[in-house]
């Protein structure tokens, strides 16, 4: 309905010959629409594992697209994405740290489908906003999904709807928050879990800054996308060898008595 009624239709991607094709053939720009909005649905709720992941990415993503309406001076989608972003805020303070509630797959489809519909009615309305703005913004938990279907499909032989346990945000509590605080109480397990948040808030950032600097370059746009991929897979393949950069390590575990008395026994030998 919103094909029609709002023209939330993409008839564009800024790439030769695919824009004629999306222009001139409305159905296949409405199932390119649909294929859009609902993968950006899904990739929110796969990054959707721990407290305050997706709520704080999509509050980053609900303000870049408000500050680009800004830019072009249009009020409605600015005054829905400050909307979005307030209920989300409003969530995050009982989501984080504490996990009091959680937003579930309901949650976390609906905002990605309010991520995907705005962004279609920013770029099908303003032709200045290049179509790569708000596929930059929500690069990571796109490609997060791209990547764990070709994981699991390619390299593990598995089907891509098979739950595993090597998305990248489980990497990262896995190899470097889980040995960090604690024991296994809830209350060390519940701040762990935390702990696991802002990692992917700072790897977010990086596509969500440079698409608001280059919101109306579609090159920078698309070169910032390539970099943001390449750091991704980086990051991915150290983390899962087990050598993680030091920057990203912030605690050491702490030894256990047996392991400093066996140092100390070898230091005084």
């Amino acid at each position: 309905m919103g094909f029609w009624l709002l023209n939330a239709g993409l008839s564009r991607l800024d790439v030769p010959g695919v824009d004629r094709l999306l222009h001139y053939h409305w159905a296949i720009s409405l199932l390119f629409t649909v294929f859009a909005v609902g993968g950006v649905a899904h990739a929110i709720n796969i990054i959707d594992g721990y407290n305050g992941l997706a709520g704080m990415v999509s509050v980053f993503i609900f303000m870049a697209l408000a500050y680009v309406a800004f830019k072009v001076s249009d009020p409605q989608i600015m005054g829905l994405c400050f909307a979005a972003t307030g209920a989300v805020l409003g969530f995050l303070v009982w989501n984080f740290p504490r996990g009091m509630i959680f937003a579930g797959d309901g949650g976390a489809y609906l905002i990605g489908f309010l991520i995907a519909e705005l962004s279609v009615l920013l770029v099908a309305r303003h032709p200045q906003v290049s179509p790569w703005f708000p596929l930059l913004l929500v690069i990571y938990p796109v490609f997060e999904t791209l990547f764990s279907i070709y994981r699991k499909k390619f390299l593990r032989g598995m089907s891509p709807g098979m739950p595993d346990g090597l998305h990248l945000h489980m990497l990262v509590y896995k190899r470097l928050v889980r040995w960090m605080v604690g024991s296994k109480e809830a209350r060390h397990m519940t701040r762990r879990n935390s702990m696991t948040s802002p990692y992917l808030w700072a790897l977010s950032s990086l596509s969500v800054a440079p698409a608001m600097l280059f919101w109306n370059n579609t090159p920078a746009l698309m070169g910032c996308v390539c970099l943001f991929v390449l750091t991704y897979l980086y990051l991915y393949r150290m983390i899962i060898r087990f050598r993680s950069p030091r920057w990203m390590v912030l605690y050491r575990p702490a030894l256990s008595k047996e392991r400093v008395t066996a140092l100390s026994y070898k230091q005084n030998r």
